[in-house]
């Protein structure tokens, strides 16, 4: 069966189920953060190894979001769904048992995987069950619970470390999970392929998924020269992926969707970079609190939930506007707020007021719900039908690697500034210098990307 959802299967429950999966995912990211302290404390870790417990999970997801989002295209799209969610609940269930790091950092590995294909299904299952006047409120509802996730994480994520030890962050996920798998088997009839019939192409699929790993993993080994190494190894395996792409029969990435689409690029570079400039806010911050201010995981997650709790309130009203108002007002206004808040954080130091860290979180927050919906709707509406799967799997791919990017900014301070060491009282200055390095390389990144989302042009 093809694009539209047939009557059995209504709307709502295409909703529920990807609105479900759209929490999980930000969920896990942003409660594993407030967590961090207490693994390190009972695996013994370092501060670059607290930092690939987070990475390894954004790392492996990102490096599986395009291959998945094509083969849900052409095999189904509610198939590989189902089979993410499956994957998804059995790492979280290992990782909730993990006794050592490698363990961990290994079955983090495979919760990437399962969320790289619910994320690379989800956004495309519900752009095919909705007819484009009803897009932008479908679509604000999905953002709402990624940011519902978000938010929920730091403060559920703090009581649950706090009272039931940081495992119990993991095996939440399992009982979720199951809920999930039960309505996608029992209540979701057909499935919605829009590329049935075309090859799947391995090689593109190989030489993509290398590419973005050793350019990721060879940025966290910096200053290092094995790190250069594989930056170079990662740009030359992007530039021969790209090369394949553009001769290969069934791409797995349509190229000429960046070459001949312009706002389809830029407003994938524009969620790149807003990504990159703000995903490892809360990951500093959480160490901040926890380190630097003494606060308990309850008590920081309670100051974190302000930045996406503010994305969770404006995020549907910004995905209404922009289906009334040129995107690219709203998102490239939403980038401005983000810097300037990017900006106040530079300032941080041990006597900065909690009211002056909630209230920064607040306008970040608040920049980013005007960007990031009015966003996903210039790029899904840029593209015909056959390429949703691509198309939500790439918008998903610019926020992993933005995500990963931002994280290896975070984690390149701590090598350059602290070194291989935990994170003890007589290292909270090199700490705090890290951070202001790494908020100043932030807000000149989000600046550029004001630009980047003006260059998009008229969708309409």
């Amino acid at each position: 069966m093809h694009s539209r959802a047939d009557n059995n299967t209504s709307k709502g429950l295409v909703l529920l189920v990807t609105t479900m999966s759209a929490f999980f995912f930000p969920f896990m990211g942003s409660s594993v953060n407030i967590a961090l302290p207490s693994i390190g404390q009972e695996l013994s870790l370092n501060a670059i190894m607290l930092g690939w417990v987070a990475t390894a999970y954004l790392l492996s997801s990102a490096a599986f979001l395009v291959p998945f989002g094509r083969i849900a295209d052409m095999y189904g799209r509610k198939k590989i769904f189902l089979y993410g969610i499956i994957v998804f609940t059995i790492s979280s269930l290992l990782s909730g048992i993990a006794s050592s790091a490698a363990m961990l950092i290994s079955f983090r590995v495979l919760q990437g995987v399962g969320t790289s294909m619910l994320a690379g299904t989800g956004v495309a299952m519900l752009t095919s069950a909705y007819p484009a006047g009803e897009r932008g409120k479908a679509l604000g509802i999905n953002v709402t619970a990624t940011y519902i996730g978000l938010s929920l994480g730091p403060v559920l994520g703090g009581v649950l470390t706090q009272h039931f030890g940081w495992r119990s962050v993991f095996l939440v996920n399992v009982p979720l999970g199951l809920i999930v798998i039960a309505v996608v088997l029992w209540k979701l009839k057909g499935d919605w392929t829009g590329a049935g019939g075309e090859k799947f192409d391995f090689t593109g699929s190989v030489l993509y998924s290398f590419a973005l790993i050793a350019l990721i993993y060879g940025f966290t080994l910096l200053p290092a020269m094995p790190g250069v190494w594989l930056i170079v190894a990662g740009v030359a395996g992007l530039s021969a992926f790209t090369r394949w792409e553009m001769k290969a029969a069934s791409p797995i990435l349509d190229i000429n969707l960046f070459r001949n689409n312009r706002a389809f690029a830029f407003s994938n570079l524009a969620a790149l970079i807003n990504y990159s400039a703000t995903f490892a806010v809360v990951f500093l911050l959480s160490l901040y609190l926890q380190y630097v201010k003494g606060l308990d995981p309850q008590s920081a997650g309670f100051i974190l939930v302000a930045m996406p709790a503010t994305q969770a309130i404006f995020s549907p009203l910004a995905g209404r506007l922009s289906d009334r108002v040129e995107p690219r007002v709203i998102a490239s206004a939403g980038m401005a707020l983000t810097t300037a808040g990017l900006v106040l954080f530079i300032f941080l130091n041990r006597e900065t007021p909690l009211e002056f860290i909630t209230g920064t979180l607040v306008l970040i927050g608040f920049g980013f719900a005007l960007f990031s919906s009015p966003n996903t709707n210039a790029v899904m509406s840029s593209v015909s039908e056959r390429a949703y799967g691509v198309a939500s799997a790439m918008v998903a791919t610019m926020r992993q690697v933005g995500m990963v990017f931002s994280m290896g900014v975070a984690m390149l301070m701590f090598t350059l500034y602290i070194g291989r060491v935990q994170i003890t009282p007589e290292y909270y200055s090199l700490f705090l210098d890290s951070m202001k390095t790494s908020f100043i390389i932030f807000a000149i990144l989000c600046f550029s990307g004001i630009f980047a989302s003006l260059a998009r042009g008229k969708i309409r």
